[in-house]
């Protein structure tokens, strides 16, 4: 599955434009102002301040077969990391999705931030760079639910969430007092978080401006890594939310035009939502980009709200036509019947819908799959982001897959959503790759992208003058084929492929892999 959206909020783990970003980070800046006294600073030859290069990864199948995404936005992890940073070092980012890692970096510490399908990816990583004499430490979801897992091949992690411990985790780095692994509270408040790093953020990334404006969900998808420890749905204060969208003086004017919002339900507190929307309309956005879980669709005020703060995406997570399906990983939210006025409701407005959607979830049939594309075109949804289901360890789903004897594929570099890693109850892995391959050459083919788009385009209502029309033309237009684009690539390289000559060079670490998954 696309990264961007797998890990949309796992928040946890050239600087240009410091006066501006310090600014904006109090009540921090106060509390690490006094913890600089305390630390003895580690300077370079020069008298420069050490180098932390903060790398967020992506390759799952290793450096042979690199496939660097055409995403419009970057992840947040790695700018939030950069933000949450003391002065006390200099701060690189690099996502892997965007450009390779350099080994050859000047940096003397390299923070690892990564998802669990890139735990073998990472850990190779960890060892090459320990090897070049680095200090290297780690962070994120899968590091949190699998310390003991983890910890072995990194100088020391994070357990938690980042924002209360990062800051002394690095002052420990420099002072020369790291230790071997941080907790942190696990679902702390979520107030006075300062800003991302948009500064350090690649150019080929169209829209820097992501941030997080709320973290859990109160749904219980079975497959969902929400699902493994849940947490109470936490929202940030709406004042917080609207200076990082602000703190954007670092960036080229244009893309200080265009955010996303990378929660995983932005309507988890809908009362909360619409005032924060109410906020972001004030900022005169060319385009705003959400997620949030379909029931919210059934509130007009909240619809009117989105259009309002200029929303032209929205991503939702549809998963399915088929009923029992939805019904059998409890997305008890989604009802078939409503799609397609939901969707016409969002497109009348300006408002571009990107689903999720999986397949090889259990109730699937051939017959349902025989249907699927001309059923994706009957409710209109604008793109899709397709996925085989993933039993993410520990969540509800692998508890149910395991305990049957169903695991056919324990090797954690395959449980990123193109593989098949289960057996499926009624359909064999040919028939699920067939109409996985299937869905994705005849969605993202050419001929029905531009019919989409078009369809999209005669849908509009003229609401505003003609000149923001226009603009809102324009925009969609931008953002739908950035979309289709990044996800057509994402089917080329990754799906449409002969995965018998794909052999991950991952696999000396399966032994580790397979005692995590089995």
């Amino acid at each position: 599955m696309n990264t961007l959206f797998r890990s949309r909020t796992e928040l946890n783990f050239k600087t240009g434009s410091k006066q501006e970003h310090d600014a904006v980070r109090e009540p921090y800046a106060t509390w690490k102002r006094s913890a600089d006294r305390q630390v003895t600073r580690k300077l370079r030859p020069g008298g420069r301040k050490p180098k932390l290069l903060i790398i967020v990864l992506f390759q799952n199948l290793g450096d042979e077969y690199p496939y660097y995404a055409e995403s419009p936005a970057p992840p947040l992890p790695g700018i939030l990391l950069a933000g949450l940073t003391p002065p006390v070092v200099d701060v690189e980012v690099l996502h892997e999705m965007a450009r390779p890692i350099d080994y050859g970096t000047d940096a003397d510490f390299i923070a690892l931030s990564f998802l669990d399908y890139l735990a073998p990816h990472a850990f190779q990583v960890a060892r090459r760079f320990k090897a070049l004499g680095k200090i290297v430490v780690a962070g994120g979801k899968y590091a949190t639910t699998h310390p003991d897992n983890v910890e072995p091949y990194f100088d020391s992690i994070l357990v938690g969430e980042a924002p209360g411990m990062w800051p002394t985790m690095v002052h420990h780095m420099v002072g020369g007092n790291l230790q071997r692994r941080y907790v942190a509270e696990a679902a702390p408040p979520l107030d006075n978080i300062p800003p991302p790093r948009y500064d350090l953020v690649e150019s080929k990334f169209a829209t820097p401006i992501v941030t997080e404006a709320s973290r859990g969900c109160p749904h219980p998808c079975t497959y969902c890594a929400l699902n493994i420890k849940r947490t109470a749905h936490r929202t940030r204060p709406v004042q917080d939310i609207i200076r990082d969208l602000t703190a954007t003086k670092c960036l080229p004017w244009h893309k200080r035009k265009m955010a996303m919002i990378l929660d995983n339900n932005f309507g988890g507190d809908l009362r909360w939502a619409k005032e924060v929307l109410r906020e972001i309309a004030k900022l005169k956005f060319w385009a705003l980009g959400v997620q949030f879980s379909i029931e919210c669709l059934r509130d007009d005020e909240f619809v009117e709200l989105l259009a309002a703060a200029n929303c032209r995406m929205a991503f939702i997570g549809m998963e399915s036509l088929n009923e029992s399906s939805l019904a059998g990983v409890r997305k008890h939210q989604n009802k078939v019947e409503e799609y397609k006025e939901f969707f016409e409701k969002l497109h009348r407005r300006g408002i571009l819908t990107f689903c999720g959607f999986m397949f090889a979830l259990d109730e699937d049939t051939s017959e349902y799959y025989s249907t699927l594309p001309q059923r994706l075109d009957d409710v209109g949804v604008c793109v899709i982001l397709p996925s085989i289901a993933i039993p993410i360890y520990g969540t509800p789903l692998y508890d149910e897959v395991n305990a049957e004897g169903r695991i056919i594929d324990r090797d954690l570099s395959h449980y990123e959503g193109d593989h098949l890693v289960f057996r499926h109850p009624l359909l064999s892995p040919d028939e699920i790759h067939t109409a996985y391959r299937n869905v994705n050459r005849v969605f993202f083919s050419w001929k029905n992208i531009f019919r989409r788009w078009m369809r999209f385009m005669t849908m509009q209502r003229k609401d505003s003058t003609s000149m923001q029309f226009a603009l809102k033309l324009l925009v969609t237009t931008f953002i739908y084929f950035k979309l289709s684009v990044f996800q057509r690539d994402h089917a080329k390289k990754r799906v449409l492929v002969d995965r018998s000559e794909q052999t991950p060079v991952v696999q000396q670490e399966s032994a580790v892999v397979e005692a995590v998954v089995a």
